[in-house]
């Protein structure tokens, strides 16, 4: 296991990624385990390191606004509103999957949640690894998130490859995640951003385009 710094090993990290290793970095909100998430058994190597069951789906964060048709090709008008609304920002939407998704990301249920941080070195290193990255929680399942490189140690030790050291969490809360594959957007996690202030953007974008 090496522990650093970002940006100044971005280019060794992105190696680890496109060889299939597990790197652990800070996103906008706790640590996550990094994994490229078109790799099956790099995924499977996360979901064994957390003892996640298979029915979990693994969120993915993106480094750009055009990396989202790699995993959604036909976002809903809901996804297109909150995502032009709310991102960047610690606001993961979930939408219907695109067909080539590995399995491992959207356990069966043919939807795959997606984030674009709101932290420019997040996206940096989001960018270097080739632009999405998954971003589950560095921790094993049940267990408190990470909030900083020590915390990912204590967890994980050597079973990762690297741990990207970005200081503490900027936050004490994960991030919200809303389900927005239907017409109708549905709450999943409250957490960063308000539901309300997400449901009320919503109602005022319907209403003046009259979706019912």
């Amino acid at each position: 296991m090496i522990i650093s710094h970002a940006p100044e090993t971005c280019d060794q990290i992105a190696g680890v990624i496109s060889r299939g290793g597990v790197i652990a970095f800070r996103t906008d909100t706790f640590y996550g385990l990094g994994v490229d998430p078109f790799n099956p058994d790099a995924v499977g190597r996360i979901k064994d390191l957390k003892g996640r069951q298979d029915d979990k789906p693994i969120l993915v964060v993106i480094s750009d606004h055009e990396q989202l048709k790699r995993f959604i090709n036909d976002p809903s008008p809901a996804f297109k509103h909150l995502a032009d609304t709310f991102w960047p920002g610690a606001l993961t939407l979930i939408g219907e999957a695109n067909a080539d998704l590995p399995p491992q990301i959207t356990a069966g249920t043919n939807t795959v949640g997606v984030r674009l941080p709101n932290d420019d070195r997040v996206r940096a290193l989001v960018r270097l690894c080739g632009g999405a990255l998954t971003a589950t929680s560095a921790n094993p399942a049940e267990a408190p998130p990470a909030s900083n490189a020590q915390a990912v140690v204590n967890y994980f030790g050597d079973s990762i490859e690297w741990i990207v050291d970005d200081g503490e969490a900027k936050t004490d809360r994960p991030s919200t995640v809303v389900d927005v594959s239907d017409s109708e957007p549905r709450l999943i996690r409250e957490g960063v951003i308000p539901w309300a202030e997400i449901s009320v953007s919503w109602v005022k974008t319907r209403e003046s385009i009259d979706i019912k």
